[in-house]
């Protein structure tokens, strides 16, 4: 799960996924780093405790605006 973390973390410092961009679905992530959705639930869960991506009920996963958390 290291490597999808680094990955995710680089997609969005260079800008692939700018701030206040929504994250492709659990779904989608999963068939495109061809590992689970539960691995993607928890890499997700790991970013957002870590203040890098926001959850919008009913809406998705965002990445956050600098200065957000």
């Amino acid at each position: 799960m290291d490597e999808l973390l680094d990955d995710l973390l680089k997609k969005i410092e260079n800008g692939t996924y700018p701030p206040g961009s929504q994250l492709p679905s659990g779904r989608a992530l999963a068939d495109s780093y061809d590992v689970s959705q539960s691995t993607i639930s928890r890499a997700v869960a790991r970013l957002r405790h870590q203040g890098v991506l926001v959850g919008r009920p009913g809406r998705g996963v965002f990445v956050a605006e600098p200065g957000a958390h």
